[in-house]
């Protein structure tokens, strides 16, 4: 008796938080896959035109068959939509590129340091900080070599 009591409390609670109908919620509950189901409610409850359990699913399986959420690189994670045009890799394994697609990554996952500067000479850090007239003397010596 108590598991039915929890089922028609849960089933209460997802018709409620996600404003969709029983045949919906049950559905939803019954659904095969722990983290699609977590997903599929993340759709009902953001998308405001995914309204329906079917709905969902077929966004889902889109989603899961569109070629650039296919995965790339392994190690890395990054899919195909994420691929970075201007370097070599094309992944995130590549640290050294610069490129805006990095560059969002990082700003996105969280992996951004604030005191990285674009701008800036990676070795003296001239040029960065604000001060765009900043001069650097790195390669000073290799330009009077070569002259």
């Amino acid at each position: 008796m108590p598991k039915n009591h929890a089922r028609k409390k849960a089933l209460a609670n997802l018709k409620v938080e996600l404003g969709i109908k029983h045949a919906d919620a049950i559905s939803l509950l019954d659904h095969p896959n722990d983290n699609e189901r977590e997903t599929l409610a993340e759709y009902l409850e953001t998308y405001v035109d995914i309204n329906t359990y079917k709905e969902a699913v077929d966004y889902l399986r889109r989603e899961q068959n569109d070629p650039r959420n296919q995965i790339m690189c392994r190690d890395c994670g990054w899919t195909y939509g994420m691929v970075c045009p201007e370097c070599a890799k094309g992944c995130g394994c590549e640290y050294e590129c610069t490129g805006w697609r990095h560059e969002e990554m990082r700003a996105a996952t969280g992996d951004y340091d604030e005191d990285d500067d674009p701008n800036a000479c990676p070795e003296c850090g001239a040029g960065g900080g604000g001060d765009p007239y900043g001069e650097c003397c790195c390669y000073e010596d290799e330009e009077d070599q070569a002259a």
